[in-house]
Formats: structure tokens, sequence, C-alpha cells
């Protein structure tokens, strides 16, 4: 059973409703501690599964911008191809209070919205391959199933290619002449 008061998942559920949307939220065993074990309890293919990575980009006068990436669990963040996107000459991952800080989440159950403050947010477009994904609601143990674009409405994101894996299907798809990149999948 899910708590909706939890505040994480609170955050999640209002935010969604303000936007008109009713999550389908769906709780995780106490046993499902990575994206491949949450994968097969909910008999979801790993790539289906968001994880939520919070970058940041530093200022001269010390204070940080957060960049929160959506990638596909399959995938990992190319920070060249993250600063390319973004326009920012230094990135960094950011370190698990300063994702809190920053998204008012702890680094296990960082939500795609619902951050608390603007925080700009990039989505891998792999994600875009599938009918349904899994992204965290907020807390460990909870989880939501959403419509890729839903997600990005909800987020306020901006599909972009900043996986390597994304990245290096669309550059073998280049340059072997195919003329749409298959997913990497």
């Amino acid at each position: 059973m899910i708590d909706l008061r939890q505040p994480g998942i609170k955050k999640v559920v209002e935010v969604a409703s303000r936007k008109g949307v009713a999550l389908d939220i769906r709780p995780l065993p106490g046993s499902a501690h990575t994206a491949d074990e949450a994968a097969a309890v909910l008999d979801a293919d790993l790539g289906q599964m968001v994880k939520a990575v919070v970058f940041v980009a530093p200022r001269p006068e010390g204070r940080l911008v957060p960049i929160v990436c959506l990638i596909s669990a399959r995938n990992q963040v190319d920070l060249a191809l993250l600063a390319a996107v973004t326009g920012e000459v230094a990135i960094r991952a950011a370190s698990a209070q300063e994702a809190r800080e920053l998204t008012g989440y702890s680094i296990d159950a960082i939500a795609p919205f619902g951050h608390g403050r603007e925080v700009r947010v990039l989505m891998d477009q792999d994600l875009c391959a599938y009918q349904w994904i899994w992204a965290a609601a907020g807390t460990e143990s909870a989880v939501f199933r959403v419509a890729p674009r839903t997600l990005r409405m909800l987020s306020n994101a901006v599909v972009a290619p900043v996986a390597t894996a994304s990245w290096m299907t669309a550059r073998r798809a280049f340059w072997s002449g195919a003329t749409t990149p298959a997913p990497a999948h």
C-alpha cells in the first residue's frame, strides 16, 4: 500500500494533479534496490526504467545551477554531450547532499519533477521509444508508470541526445548510411 502522505510522493502527486494528470503509483518491495531489480518486479524492460541523475554547473560566485537528466537505465550520461546540449562549460555530477538540497529528494529517490525550485531537466531520447516508462515517485519504495510524452510535459523536459548509448547508435547509423537509427535497446 502506498502512503500518499509521504512528502516525496505528495509533491509528485500534487505537481501531476496541477497539470491534470493522475499518476499510476506502484509500491516496490524492499528487495528492489537497483534498476534491474525494479524492472524485474514490474515486468518491464530495463530501458523503461528512468534514472534521474543530478548534475551541477558551478558559477564563479559559488552558486550551483542544477541540471537533472532523465536517462534510460540502459544508458549513461555523456558529460561532453551534456555540456554541448546545455552550453555549460563545466559540469559535474552532484554530490548526494547537493542533489538533496537542489531537488528536495534523496539521491535514491529523485523524482523527475516536483523539485521545489527551478531545475533544468533534459530527457534521454531513448525513453521515447517506449509506450510506458517507470520513474521514482519521490521515495525509494514507489514508482509511477507514465507515457514518455506525459513525463516530458510534467517535468518540462527537453528531449536531447545526452546518453552515451543514444549518441553511439546514431553515430553508427550515420556512418553506415542507415536512414533512421535503431533504438539502443
